[in-house]
């Protein structure tokens, strides 16, 4: 088994290196690697078709084999998402509260870099590269381990990124994976406590739900997404339409795609045909309850366990709703707190779903779609984040950041 051990404490004395490293440097570094990664394109495509010719001889699902894919537009996406990062503020030394108490002392609190971060993930490669990235210009070492699915791949991307920072004049292990992708190390690697900072997993509903419950190192927990659209009586049918086929069918593998359509009664006949045509347009089978399926020819029943259910894959569950008080209640009790949605041109309406409802992130006439570190504006993310403590939502730079309180005094003492 591999000495993940070792490799923290080389991934630890990189963090106290990177930590201390200027914009300067880190943005060159981060300019390497995006040049690097279209440089090396035809080594790190083929290593993925190896990883997705394998996978699909295992039987993987077409929705998960889309998250495996590389293509060269989605490699020059990454890396023009690289060069996005380089060109964010650096969050590293920033001032975030400054004042002077009672007796003199000037306290200020500064953000600084978390250390190693620890990220396990399942099948998507772009995850090596966004968190590495990311990582590297918050001061922080990155400490992979990805699936077996995409292990070649990883390797391929992991071998581009250190060649590059070691051009850059940064440490190498700034950027680690973990090339063993069996149980044993992903047991190992939760327990290491003081080495490993944060760890962070990214994948299906039983991996966080493993990490959370055997892990020793802190965890921010990166939600399933258990998404609902409401489209309320006062909607916009059409653009309803819209907005629950893009949040739907536009990417079913990933965890912002909505996987429940509640539709208040008012507008149910109307607008459940139209929705049907739509995302059956678009190869999205449904699964209803008694009224919606009373209206639609073809849905297959759902029971309670679709309406908690996170699909990734072409199926919809749909509910008819009683008004927002249902609608509300519904989401209360299956969300996975990742994000939700209202379509209405009602104002009053749309500002209590937005207040009530506890998500990270919640939309009034926009699609789901949108929870993304890029689409934010943060280059990237390492994680979207559906716990309350420290960071929420998606997982950007000053996210990968703690603080600490800088004191200067002039011989002050405690009496």
């Amino acid at each position: 088994m591999t000495d993940l051990r070792e490799l923290a404490v080389q991934a630890k004395e990189a963090a106290r290196v990177l930590a201390g490293a200027s914009e300067e440097r880190k943005n060159r570094a981060l300019e390497n690697i995006s040049d690097a990664l279209l440089r090396h394109q035809d080594e790190i495509l083929a290593a993925n078709r190896a990883d997705c010719d394998a996978a699909r001889a295992d039987g993987m699902s077409d929705a998960m084999l889309d998250r495996l894919t590389l293509t060269g537009a989605r490699l020059e996406r990454m890396a023009a998402a690289v060069r996005k990062v380089r060109d964010l503020p650096d969050p590293v030394g920033e001032v975030m509260e400054e004042r002077v108490l009672e007796n003199g002392l000037q306290l200020s609190k500064v953000r600084v870099p978390l250390g190693v971060v620890g990220i396990i993930y399942e099948s998507r490669p772009n995850v090596t590269v966004d968190a590495a990235v990311l990582c590297l210009k918050s001061g922080n070492a990155a400490f992979l381990r990805g699936g077996s699915e995409s292990i070649r791949s990883n390797i391929a991307l992991e071998r581009v990124m250190r060649e590059a920072l070691a051009q850059s004049g940064l440490p190498q292990n700034a950027v680690t994976l973990v090339h063993d992708t069996s149980r044993e190390t992903a047991s190992q690697m939760m327990q290491l406590r003081g080495l490993i900072d944060v760890l962070i997993p990214r994948g299906g509903a039983g991996l966080i739900a493993a990490v959370v419950r055997s892990a020793s190192v802190p965890v921010i927990e990166t939600g399933t997404g258990n998404c609902h659209v409401y489209v309320h009586e006062k909607a916009d049918l059409r653009m309803a339409v819209d907005i629950i086929v893009n949040a739907k069918a536009q990417r079913v593998s990933v965890c912002n795609a909505a996987e429940t359509l509640l539709v208040d009664e008012a507008v149910a006949d109307n607008f459940l045909p139209m929705a049907q045509k739509a995302l059956s347009a678009s190869g999205v089978a449904l699964r209803g309850c008694e009224r919606t399926r009373a209206i639609l020819e073809g849905a297959a029943p759902a029971d309670d366990d679709d309406w908690a259910r996170e699909y990734l894959d072409y199926i919809l569950a749909v509910r008819v709703v009683q008004g927002l008080d249902e609608a509300i209640s519904h989401i209360a009790r299956y969300s996975t707190g990742h994000s939700e949605c209202i379509v209405t041109q009602d104002a009053e309406a749309a500002a209590r779903f937005l207040r009530e409802i506890d998500a990270a992130a919640v939309y009034h006439n926009a699609s789901t779609r949108f929870t993304d570190g890029e689409e934010f504006g943060m280059g990237a993310e390492i994680g979207i984040s559906t716990q309350k403590m420290h960071a929420r939502g998606p997982m950007g730079l000053r996210e990968l950041c703690s603080y600490k309180y800088i004191v200067r005094g002039s011989g002050q003492i405690r009496l």
